[in-house]
């Protein structure tokens, strides 16, 4: 399965699931572009260290249609069948979703339904919860609402800032990302 992951910034759950590939811990796939919205993204550099081929479409004051239609075609360039967000910090189009219904996958830092959009570990922290999270899903038109996939538990511990809970969040997203990509890859070449 060929793969498209989309970032804005370092690209570590990015380089989570190429290091995944590349092991063979996600099976019978190949990541074939890392495309950024930002040309100063640390995870460019990333990718390129690994042989991956990276895309940088700057929105350059289009509209989200017009930006997103030309990532659209980037990835259908390269017959991507599976899109990975990691770190992509733009809402996508209706357009976009439709361009591969069912195909587009994201991490958020939370549990959702609790705490979707931006800083969900101070959401999390502001609450008093003692669980919070990371969620693996499916993404359509509205911001963090598709079908999860999978999630992973975080204790919030005493003393927590946003900062320490955001680390150890971190950590489970690397490997539930990982888990959910290889999952939706071995069903699909079933």
């Amino acid at each position: 399965m060929k793969l498209g992951i989309l970032i804005s910034g370092r690209g570590s759950n990015m380089i989570a699931i190429v290091d995944a590939v590349e092991s063979g811990e996600i099976p019978d796939s190949h990541v074939a572009v890392v495309i950024s919205d930002k040309p100063d993204a640390a995870g460019l550099e990333k990718a390129r260290e690994h042989g991956v081929e990276t895309v940088v479409v700057e929105r350059r004051g289009r509209s989200r249609d017009e930006h997103d239609a030309e990532i659209v075609v980037e990835l259908k360039r390269r017959d991507v069948e599976l899109v990975c967000l990691a770190g992509y910090m733009r809402l996508l189009s209706a357009a976009f979703v439709r361009s591969f219904p069912n195909r587009i996958i994201n991490i958020h830092p939370s549990l959702l339904p609790s705490f979707p959009g931006l800083d969900a570990q101070k959401q999390a922290l502001e609450h008093g919860v003692k669980i919070t999270g990371c969620t693996v899903h499916y993404v359509d038109e509205y911001l963090d609402n598709g079908k999860i996939i999978l999630q992973r538990a975080v204790e919030v511990k005493s003393g927590d800032t946003v900062e320490t809970l955001s680390a150890r969040i971190l950590e489970q997203e690397h490997s539930a990302y990982v888990e959910a990509v290889s999952g939706i890859v071995s069903y699909s070449t079933q």
